[in-house]
């Protein structure tokens, strides 16, 4: 399928824009308009771009249907200030809830029934069920254009973060499973980051992975492994040696045997494997 833009509907891209680009984070932006009332509202056009400064951008998109602005922009326009707060599983329904689009007058706090507390440094409240809030204040805006669909890049630097205790490991670090994060995708559908959708991919930081080039030829045209497999492989910085002491049970594949440790994350076990089908 060949897809070029200006030549569909732009409700039909913005479809297959999302269903493609996901899961995106959700950055639930309070916001305050010059008058002090309150707004809430969730955009998963958002990340982080930054630590020093540390820097987060979402942009709330001119409306499709008629082209016309939400009241989030219209308030950090006069503000210069909003508090990003993340969403997690817990508080998911809610946070759609507020996605309603409430004539301006109305509260989302209240309609979706979450607790307003205030900020320390900027005047948007925070949102207590939160498990992370973040005060900003607004460096620039940046419009990608002026048709309905078009975005509105809001960068902000992060004044104060506000972090729960209850997310936190033995060592102080965040736990994914203890956040609880939830994430957009296309249409009505969500992602859950934590569970069996979390799983950790070692990086090569300190020092460069061998590469599928260095590859054995029988290991690189098995047709058990696949290019995951042959990824974790290629990460070691060369072929380990032979230990003696490994026993292997010959009475199976060793490809599959292999595969079996890899999917276990055991990729040391699965070269020593391996190495018996080499040497």
């Amino acid at each position: 399928m060949r897809i070029i833009p200006h030549e569909l509907k732009t409700s039909l891209f913005h479809s297959y824009l999302l269903g493609s680009v996901s899961p995106r984070p959700i950055c639930f932006a309070s916001t305050i308009d010059k008058n002090g009332f309150p707004n809430l509202s969730p955009f998963s056009f958002f990340n982080t771009f930054g630590s020093k400064p540390p820097i987060m951008i979402f942009s709330p998109a001119r409306r499709v249907r008629d082209n016309t602005i939400k009241h989030t922009l219209e308030n950090i326009l006069d503000t210069k200030e909003v508090v990003i707060n993340v969403v997690n599983y817990p508080m998911v329904q809610q946070a759609s809830l507020s996605s309603c689009e409430y004539p301006k007058e109305v509260n989302e706090f209240i309609k979706s029934g979450f607790t307003p507390i205030e900020s320390e440094i900027v005047k948007p409240f925070r949102v207590k069920e939160s498990p992370a809030q973040f005060e900003c204040k607004v460096l620039d805006i940046i419009h990608t254009g002026t048709e309905g669909g078009a975005g509105n890049l809001i960068i902000c630097e992060v004044l104060l973060m506000h972090l729960n205790d209850d997310v936190l490991d033995a060592e102080g670090q965040i736990d994914p499973h203890k956040i609880d994060l939830v994430a957009r995708m296309g249409k009505d559908y969500y992602c859950r980051a934590s569970g069996d959708a979390v799983f950790e991919v070692p990086k090569p930081n300190s020092k460069l992975g061998m590469g599928f080039d260095a590859l054995p030829e029988v290991v690189k045209h098995s047709q058990v492994l696949s290019g995951n497999h042959l990824g974790q492989l290629a990460n070691f910085t060369e072929i380990p040696a032979k230990d003696e002491q490994f026993i292997v049970d010959s009475s199976k594949d060793l490809f599959q045997l292999a595969k079996d440790f890899l999917d276990k994350n055991d990729a040391d076990s699965a070269w020593q494997v391996l190495l018996r089908v080499i040497n």
